[in-house]
C-alpha cells in the first residue's frame, strides 16, 4: 500500500513480503555500523524484525518506517520513515538505503515526503533525529533538512553517544 508518493519515489508500508530485503539491508556494512547489528541473519529473523518493528510501529501509532521503491520498477531501495522508541517523547526519522542506492538523493527525496506528512499529515509538532557522529552524510542531510544538533544521548544499547537532532513546526 502506497503511503506517499515523490517525483521519483513510491513509500509504502512494509510487509513480509519485504523479508529478502530488509535481509540484505540490515546486514550492509553500512547499516551494522551506523545503525546497528539487528541479528537478522535469515528470512525468519527479517520478519521477526517487521513483526516488532514497523509493524507493530504501524499498529500501535499510525506510522512507521516505510519501503522506498523507485519509481517505475518498484525497485526496493531503501526504508525511510518515522519510529516511536520509549527513550523519546518525539518520533524520530530514520533512513537507510542500500549501498547501491546511495548518493542519489533517494534519502533527501524520501525524508522531505516523510516530514512533511508528519507535519502536515499525522500534526506532529516536533520530530528528533539520531545519529552516530561519525556518520557524515547522515549528519549533513538532516541540517540540509533544517534539523539543529540539540544534545548528545546515549541509547541503551550503544557503548558511547550519539548526537540528537530536532525540528519543529
Amino acid at each position: 500500500m502506497t503511503v506517499l508518493e515523490t517525483e521519483r519515489l513510491l513509500l509504502s508500508r512494509l510487509s513480509y513480503d519485504d523479508c529478502e530485503f530488509i535481509l540484505e539491508l540490515v546486514n550492509e556494512p553500512t547499516f551494522k555500523q551506523f545503525i546497528g547489528d539487528k541479528n537478522v541473519k535469515s528470512l525468519e529473523d527479517a520478519r521477526r524484525y517487521l513483526r516488532e518493528g514497523p509493524i507493530r510501529l504501524y499498529d500501535s501509532f499510525g506510522y512507521g518506517l516505510f519501503l522506498v521503491s523507485l519509481q517505475g520498477a518498484e525497485t526496493p531501495a531503501g526504508i525511510c520513515g518515522l519510529v516511536k522508541r520509549e527513550e523519546f517523547d518525539d518520533p524520530d526519522i530514520g533512513f537507510a538505503f542500500l549501498k547501491r542506492y546511495q548518493e542519489n538523493g533517494y534519502a533527501s527525496e524520501s525524508a522531505e515526503a516523510v516530514l512533511a506528512h508528519g507535519f502536515e499529515v499525522l500534526k506532529l509538532r516536533r520530530i528528533i533525529a539520531i545519529a552516530d557522529p561519525d556518520n557524515e552524510p547522515s549528519i549533513r542531510l538532516l541540517e540540509r533538512l533544517g534539523f539543529v544538533n540539540e544534545r548528545k544521548v546515549r541509547m541503551p544499547e550503544d557503548d558511547h553517544d550519539i548526537n540528537l537532532f530536532s525540528i519543529e513546526t
